[in-house]
């Protein structure tokens, strides 16, 4: 039987790899920095205000919003964007106990060779 490798993965562990993919694209993060800015944001005014394409704006809207990290509500003709504030403090609490966990025992610095 087959079976998607990442099956062999937490939950959790899934859910931050998720996130950490949609954050690896800088226009994503000055979404996210934008609506956090202006508490909620018309897609055009994002799109006006990012060195991109409003066409690939969208884009990088729908992959945020297919994981719930934004909001869009329809009102009319536009889709006034915001952010998931209880998702983004979850998904900070998990970032937070990720790095704690790996700097736990960590011996290696920027100087040191590894203690293998």
């Amino acid at each position: 039987m087959t079976y998607a490798k990442t099956a062999a993965f937490t939950a959790d562990q899934q859910q931050l790899a998720r996130i950490a993919r949609a954050l690896a694209h800088p226009a994503r993060v000055a979404i996210i920095q934008l609506l956090a800015s202006k508490q909620t944001c018309i897609s055009g005014d994002i799109a006006a205000e990012m060195p991109l394409s409003r066409t690939t704006v969208s884009q990088h809207l729908q992959e945020l919003k297919a994981l719930d990290l934004i909001r869009g509500e329809i009102d009319g003709l536009t889709v006034c964007y915001c952010l998931n504030t209880k998702l983004l403090q979850q998904v900070q609490q998990q970032f937070t106990a990720f790095f704690s966990e790996a700097m736990a025992g960590a011996t290696c610095g920027p100087e040191d060779t590894c203690a293998c």
